[in-house]
């Protein structure tokens, strides 16, 4: 139970500091390469070691964990932009019901058992996304559905491909926390990459307070990925039924707190939304009892 609740407390407070950039003039770039440079040290110092050795390149995650490194920071950084344009209940809600990715990968790969209530969960996923993002910008047109399509796919695979190296490849807590690291430093050297391209072009100034924030939300969000891990092999709950759960608890406390503290706007599609994402969720979770 506790990695469960931490988890989803861990979710809400990036998703705050997300929305919070703007307000401190934050550049998202170089918070996030800093972020993923922390998660990295976080790491080495919750393990008691630095685990880059060759034993560790030839691990069979290795590969799995370059691919994930990059993915991470791509969807990181779409995650931080759509936060501060469509906001924190927009972006979660299109994040959390990618669920539906993963679940339909089961389906196909591994020949899970299907059913109405399973089949109505998917199919409702999509216009929940939808009305969720129903909401009018600035300029008081509704807003672009770009943004949560993008995440709504990115983080379907990202929870797709978790599930799959997490059955797969890491049996033992030091192969969940070697991968984890190394899921990270990947993201962070990209990153360091770019930066570098772009301070070379002068088309970026690097800034305190933007290494500051990227330190603010990288202790939190290398614990949100180990503990996101040690969950799924807890045996809390089925593994159909974990990862919905966990999406529930964010969506419901993320939205609460967008509410409470952003004054986020509340329409009839959106609270619509929500409640079709709730109950898509427990379909997909629930749907084989």
């Amino acid at each position: 139970m506790f990695y469960l609740i931490a988890t989803i407390l861990l979710n809400v407070v990036i998703s705050v500091m997300f929305k919070l950039f703007p307000k401190y003039k934050i550049d998202t770039l170089q918070a996030v390469v800093a972020n993923y440079c922390v998660c990295v040290i976080t790491g080495c110092i919750s393990v008691g070691r630095i685990p880059f050795n060759s034993e560790a390149l030839h691990a069979e995650w290795f590969p799995w964990a370059l691919g994930m490194g990059l993915a991470f920071i791509c969807i990181f950084n779409l995650l931080a932009y759509s936060t501060r344009v469509d906001g924190i209940t927009t972006t979660i809600i299109a994040s959390k019901l990618s669920l539906v990715i993963p679940v339909i990968f089961s389906l196909v790969v591994y020949k899970e058992h299907v059913t109405i209530a399973k089949i109505a969960g998917i199919l409702m996923a999509f216009p929940a996304v939808y009305l969720t993002a129903h909401v009018e910008g600035d300029d008081h047109k509704p807003q672009s559905l770009v943004w949560p399509v993008l995440i709504f796919v990115g983080c379907g695979f990202l929870d797709t491909s978790t599930n799959y190296i997490q059955l797969h490849f890491l049996d033992t807590t030091d192969a969940e926390a070697n991968y984890t690291i190394f899921c990270f430093a990947t993201a962070a050297a990209i990153g360091v990459i770019l930066i570098i391209a772009l301070l070379a072009l002068k088309k970026t100034v690097l800034k305190w307070r933007n290494i500051v924030a990227g330190i603010c939300v990288g202790i939190p969000n290398y614990f949100s990925i180990f503990y996101f891990i040690r969950m799924l092999n807890s045996n809390l709950l089925e593994s159909s039924a974990s990862i919905p759960v966990l999406n529930i608890g964010i969506l419901a406390a993320s939205a609460l707190t967008a509410i409470l503290l952003f004054k986020e706007h509340v329409n009839t599609f959106r609270i619509m939304g929500m409640a079709m994402s709730i109950i898509a969720i427990l379909l997909i979770a629930f749907g084989n009892r």
